[in-house]
């Protein structure tokens, strides 16, 4: 298994679109919203354009993204991890944020927040991420928790 990164281009806006709404479709199933979730063509255009993304490949196939977005003189936020469902459980996430820690030389501080009842996402930023809970926080009827990774 070959993983590997590629920065997101306004072409590759569909084939971004499919992979948020494959990730994110039990989230909106569980929670009735998602962010991540519902995304189409033109929407992601317009995402690519204001944050960074970058393509996970597995074997030359995209199965996931990284994304995030820089909040100042070395803090960033973690947008958005995600892999498409036949592809978790495989280390892909924890290679990706090994990926983005390392593109990010100048990172101090990483945060990123998800939803407090998903558990396995909470033990997998916590126990391989490096991350802390800071805070928790509401989304409409979705409770939030805030991590925090520093350096």
């Amino acid at each position: 298994m070959k993983i590997e990164y590629r920065q997101a281009a306004i072409e590759d806006a569909e084939v971004l679109a499919n992979i948020y709404n494959a990730s994110f479709y039990d989230d909106y199933l569980r929670f009735g919203s998602c962010p991540g979730y519902g995304q189409t063509k033109e929407s992601m255009e317009k995402s690519i354009m204001q944050r960074p993304k970058h393509i996970i490949l597995c074997d030359g196939e995209p199965v996931g993204c990284v994304s995030y977005a820089k909040l100042g003189a070395g803090e960033y936020e973690v947008g958005c991890l995600c892999v498409i469902p036949e592809f978790q459980g495989k280390g892909i996430g924890t290679q990706a944020m090994q990926f983005l820690k390392a593109r990010l030389e100048d990172w101090k501080t990483l945060t990123l927040v998800t939803p407090i009842d998903k558990k396995e996402n909470v033990k997998f930023y916590t126990e391989k991420c490096g991350f802390r809970i800071e805070s928790t926080e509401r989304d409409g009827n979705v409770e939030l928790v805030r991590f925090v990774a520093e350096r």
